[in-house]
């Protein structure tokens, strides 16, 4: 027996150990698999806010090749709606927001239309089943408008 050994270490070496893997199992599982489930929302998350990106995308772009604001404002709603619904994000309330100025300038000048989509998703859409609240994802783009093409105003 050694200066530094005793009974009492060499059993708990022995056997004192013995569970230690299941043990750190049990507590690492959980929290490991709870850090995967948070990145799988995030990353869901983020998908959808792309989703209302191009929904936002898709409105500028119809709304600045319309003739006049009325048509293009119109075109714009059902293409950012058309736009989510491709996507499979299931909204519960749309907002598109145009500004849809640039159509009213005269021919030759340089105008822009922009446009601004608002969509409320529950975040048992988004995240994780059985999760009560929601997100709001909101993208805005701007398209230019084609300078020399015929408008409703002229």
């Amino acid at each position: 027996m050694s200066r530094h050994s005793t009974p009492r270490s060499r059993a708990r070496g022995r056997w004192g150990d013995r569970g230690g893997a299941a043990l750190t199992t049990a507590i690492f599982v959980p929290i490991a698999l709870v850090l995967l489930g948070f990145l799988i929302a995030c990353g869901r998350i983020v998908t959808a806010q792309g989703a209302a990106d191009a929904a936002a995308r898709d409105a500028a772009r119809t709304a600045s090749v319309a003739a006049d604001p009325a048509a293009g404002e119109a075109d714009a709603r059902q293409a950012a709606e058309a736009s989510l619904a491709r996507s499979g994000l299931r909204c519960a309330d749309i907002s598109v927001v145009l500004d849809t100025s640039g159509l009213a300038a005269p021919v030759g000048q340089a105008a822009t239309v922009t446009a601004t989509v608002s969509c409320t998703a529950p975040l048992s859409e988004l995240a994780v089943p059985g999760l009560g609240g929601s997100k709001t994802l909101t993208g805005s783009m701007t398209s230019v408008v084609d300078t020399w093409a015929t408008r409703g105003n002229t």
